[in-house]
């Protein structure tokens, strides 16, 4: 995973304390999104417009335009409308995040596998990028060529103008994207009561555990003595993981005294649909992660309506059951009549081989008989009458 030059984070600190805490007063949230990912198809990005595809002479461009015109035209053919769609994304993204945000007039080489990108830039700084085009020839390289990436860094989040996130939200559903990064920081700029060692005990005490099983952890910094500390618990490879650090000493040095510490959530795609309501609703989705998280967004006084980011095993299982949901509510609710009446006149065996001679719904026919029975099992289980099961997973 690319991360931003150091050139990129070298900002005053109290710059950025200042944009957060403006940033929630403005939101009424504590939770601040703080890295965003997400892909789309080629055929979902934006179309070039008139003015890329067959610019004229006569056409007024400022200056960068005429340079980021002047780059598209100095591709190959065949990768020049997959980088003028990108380069439009780019625009998008760029727009969204605010007026100081702009798109960088070059082609540059890509990150992560993508072979070019555009880059996004705040006062000539990158902070973050949309990569278009394979780096290779292999088959999966070119599943991913069709795809674009569109990849905001920290510090563009932090200093994006007020509805950054409800614009980006905007553009994930438009383009039909899939979200495949959400970073969610909770920020206590004036510490917490029990401190960093208070998070510590807690993860020792088995409070952090989930499902009954203690998370995995790993500890970064200057423990021995206490400074620019990090503590990790979770998996990228699950799809959640979360960093709880002393924020000030990183930004300040360990030596200012600072009490700014921060609980970082960071929500990957393994595993995992992440929503685009989390980038509207991130202090939800940051409650919904476990009872400790919660807890922890509790003393920053917030009111939030918990959301979990569910595991594709239980969300594959969950999109099952409301296909067979929806298929009982249809039975119950249309062909009842129907039914009621061949199954009080129609002789037993003819019934039988009348239901089982016919085909299954279209609509469950992709799913096997296990997950079907499962599924029926399911939803039943959660009450004895139709009616209940029925609105059991709507």
């Amino acid at each position: 995973m690319t991360r931003p030059a150091k050139s990129a984070l070298v900002l005053d600190g109290s710059e950025i304390k200042y944009r957060l805490e403006a940033e929630r007063i403005a939101s009424k949230t504590p939770v601040h999104i703080d890295w965003v990912r997400f892909t789309c198809l080629l055929r979902n990005a934006p179309t070039p417009s008139v003015d890329i595809l067959f610019p004229r002479t006569t056409n007024i461009w400022i200056e960068r335009e005429r340079e980021v015109l002047k780059a598209l035209q100095e591709l190959p053919d065949p990768d020049f409308f997959p980088a003028a769609q990108a380069m439009e994304l780019a625009v998008e993204v760029a727009k969204a995040l605010g007026d100081s945000f702009v798109v960088a007039s070059d082609v540059r080489k890509g990150h992560d596998f993508y072979r070019c990108r555009w880059s996004i830039e705040r006062n000539g700084i990158e902070c973050g990028w949309v990569g278009f085009l394979a780096s290779s020839e292999s088959p999966r390289q070119q599943a991913q060529a069709r795809t674009m990436h569109a990849n905001i860094w920290g510090s563009a989040c932090t200093f994006a103008t007020e509805g950054w996130n409800q614009r980006i939200a905007a553009i994930v559903d438009q383009r039909n994207a899939d979200i495949t990064r959400c970073d969610l920081a909770l920020d206590f700029f004036d510490g917490v009561e029990g401190g960093f060692d208070g998070w510590v005990n807690d993860y020792q005490a088995g409070v952090c555990d989930s499902g009954g099983k203690r998370l995995k952890s790993n500890c970064v910094g200057d423990w021995l003595n206490g400074r620019e500390r990090s503590l990790y618990f979770g998996s990228k490879e699950a799809g959640k993981q979360t960093n709880c650090y002393e924020k000030g000493h990183q930004l300040f040095g360990p030596d200012s005294g600072s009490n700014w510490l921060r609980i970082e959530l960071r929500y990957g795609n393994k595993l995992r649909v992440l929503k685009s309501a989390m980038l509207r609703r991130p202090a939800d989705f940051f409650a919904g992660a476990s009872d400790w998280h919660a807890l922890q967004l509790a003393k920053a006084d917030a009111v939030v309506q918990p959301e979990a980011v569910k595991t594709t095993g239980r969300l594959a299982l969950e999109t099952v059951s409301a296909e067979v949901v929806r298929v009982v509510r249809w039975a119950r609710e249309t062909a009842a009549p129907t039914l009621a009446l061949l199954a009080k006149f129609m002789p037993e065996e003819d019934f039988l081989e009348f239901s089982v001679a016919t085909r299954l719904p279209g609509r469950v026919r992709k799913f096997s008989e296990s997950e079907l029975m499962r599924s029926f099992a399911s939803v039943f289980a959660k009450d004895s009458t139709v009616e209940s099961a029925c609105h059991a997973f709507v």
